[in-house]
């Protein structure tokens, strides 16, 4: 049995073909790209001797041993202990939207899941959806039909898209929007469900689901509310 990361990775945007090609040495080609820009203060900067920079955030998604590999890579190869060369983080999934979403997001390399892993004490759980640019009403009428709350949206490039007919039966188009919405535990199967029928794969929304664990939240109380029958 093994456990699926998301990972994250954060560095300057001229770096990140370099994660690109580095993570596609260890076989991992499927990943999300957005980019945004940093928000140190300019003496931490200046402390660092680093500049203000625009940023590339790259999501890709892994297993335990190969977070091993990859880590160890990350600090001998790309250098990233050293300040200004990037971070990476990895947050575990506690559940996919099904088989086909599963084999897409591995690559179909060799995986094999264990029980929905659930954090003890969570409330919360973070669904997280890819779906084709310009369908998020789709996805969040769908998910509103389960009583999911408000989402998040933001535009991203996937690369390995090419790969995609092979797990899901369908090509998929390379840009991206990836939305964010915040549940309780309890009722965060339903929600998945309701994408996956009303906005899945096969649909023009095309999306994927899939959710991780909320450990601590500050200002649900509004979304509590709303949930409340």
């Amino acid at each position: 049995m093994s456990t699926l990361y998301m990972m994250a990775t954060i560095s300057d945007r001229n770096q990140a073909r370099r994660f690109l090609a580095f993570y596609k040495e260890h076989g991992i080609t499927m990943t999300l790209i957005t980019f945004g820009r940093g928000t140190t203060s300019s003496e931490i900067l200046d402390s660092f001797g680093l500049e203000a920079a625009e940023k590339a955030v790259l999501f890709s998604f892994v297993t335990d041993s190969e977070w091993r590999q990859i880590k160890n890579g990350l600090q001998k190869q790309m250098k990233i202990d050293i300040p200004g060369s990037g971070i990476a983080f990895i947050v575990p999934i506690s559940s996919v939207g099904g088989k086909k979403q599963l084999q897409f997001l591995t690559e179909g390399r060799e995986f094999k899941k264990g029980d929905e892993s659930i954090l003890k004490n969570t409330k919360y759980e973070l669904l997280v959806v890819i779906a084709n640019q310009g369908y998020t009403d789709m996805v969040m009428d769908a998910a509103r039909t389960a009583n999911a709350a408000g989402g998040t949206v933001i535009h991203a490039k996937g690369t390995g898209t090419e790969h995609a007919e092979r797990f899901l039966g369908v090509s998929i188009a390379a840009e991206k929007e990836m939305i964010f919405m915040v549940t309780k535990r309890e009722g965060k199967n339903a929600v998945m469900k309701a994408v996956m029928d009303k906005a899945g794969i096969n649909s023009r929304a095309g999306s994927i689901v899939f959710s991780l664990p909320v450990t601590e939240t500050a200002g649900m109380r509004l979304i509590e509310d709303e949930l409340e029958p």
